[in-house]
């Protein structure tokens, strides 16, 4: 078959988004198609960053190209992103393309750590990510991205001042923690943390941002509430650890979210603290809070299960230090990595079935 532009777009047209189950041209994935002689280019436009099937995409385009035309041509693919979203024409968070909502039932289950590593493994695959701490009487993000002693500046705007957010390991992040002394109990009322959140969504300068992650608070609460009725939230994502009393908690939050007034869809679940690896035993699993919790629940309500994350020594170290484990080689890692792309993958999934999320008008 002859080689140009029209045989080339009609091939692709076989080449299906593993996802998204239609085919890439459909979808506006290919772009910028070049035939020179018996090479040919084009640009093949993912849906995120961290898109796991990035390589079978790339596979498939190149076995399309072969079967459908000719198996001689040279082929040069150029794999770019272009992250989704349904939040179009929104006045509040303009250039925002997707919040997500990190939940748990229960404190103690390393929601923050979650938080600060998928942050991070998403900014590091190339994606503009931004960090609301809305644990306003524990905020944890300061200290886990070793930034406990900086303070955000103001910038004027017209009559209004914004508040710029701290970046640092390419995340945006603001945290009550940066505008108090670390020392000082913070001793509000519901209404005065509420305010503080909505300040962080309003007022903040967050920009241009693929991912606005939104660190909650343990349990489901005014924060919560005003979170949903200020904001769209494209989904949420729910952490707990696999013992039973985690996972009673963590299907509290989880139903909450699926509640019809609220009716923010859930990405999915993670097991945190999964299994214990001694870092001298690496290939040994003990399983000492339970087995399988955060994918039974999961399985439960129907919502994918993201993933597990071990109970390794590594993960307290740098929360501590202010080194997220993502950024350290190893398993580790390569589970939060593995996790951070999952995320990204619902999310896509998400935003081509689903319409945007609406706020919730809800009088309690």
């Amino acid at each position: 078959m002859e080689l140009n532009k029209e045989s080339v777009i009609n091939a692709l047209r076989h080449v299906d988004d593993p996802d998204i189950k239609k085919d890439l041209v459909t979808l506006n994935m290919i772009r910028d198609v070049e035939v020179d002689g018996n090479k040919l280019s084009f640009t093949v436009v993912l849906t995120t960053p961290a898109c796991p099937l990035k390589e079978v995409i790339k596979n498939s385009c190149l076995d399309a190209i072969s079967e459908h035309i000719r198996p001689d041509i040279e082929v040069e693919i150029n794999m770019t992103s272009d992250v989704t979203t349904t939040r179009d024409n929104t006045p509040l968070l303009p250039g925002v393309r997707n919040i997500i909502a990190v939940a748990s039932g229960k404190g103690g289950v390393g929601k923050s750590t979650v938080t600060a590593n998928l942050a991070v493994a998403l900014a590091r695959q190339g994606a503009k990510v931004g960090i609301i701490d809305a644990d306003i009487f524990g905020p944890s993000i300061p200290t886990m991205f070793n930034c406990e002693n900086e303070q955000p500046s103001i910038r004027k705007e017209g009559e209004k001042n914004l508040i710029v957010p701290i970046e640092q390991y390419g995340v945006k992040l603001i945290s009550i923690g940066f505008l108090t002394p670390a020392d000082n109990a913070v001793v509000w009322r519901g209404p005065m943390a509420s305010s503080a959140l909505k300040q962080f969504i309003a007022d903040t300068e967050w920009g241009d941002l693929d991912y606005l992650l939104i660190d909650l608070p343990p349990g489901t609460s005014d924060i919560h509430l005003t979170m949903v009725q200020t904001v769209p939230v494209t989904g949420a994502v729910l952490v707990t650890t696999p013992q039973k009393v985690a996972i009673a908690d963590a299907q509290k939050g989880l139903n909450m979210f699926l509640q019809p007034q609220i009716n923010v869809p859930v990405l999915g679940v993670i097991e945190n603290m999964a299994f214990f690896t001694p870092e001298e035993l690496p290939d040994n699993k003990y399983y000492i809070f339970g087995r399988d919790g955060g994918r039974k629940l999961a399985e439960k309500h129907n919502v994918p299960f993201l993933g597990e994350i071990p109970l390794i020594q590594g993960i307290r170290e740098g929360g501590d230090i202010g080194y997220p484990a993502i950024m350290q080689e190893g398993k580790t890692a390569d589970a939060f990595v593995s996790i951070a792309e999952a995320v990204a993958q619902q999310v896509a999934i998400r935003n081509a079935e689903k319409a945007e999320t609406k706020k919730v008008e809800l009088k309690i």
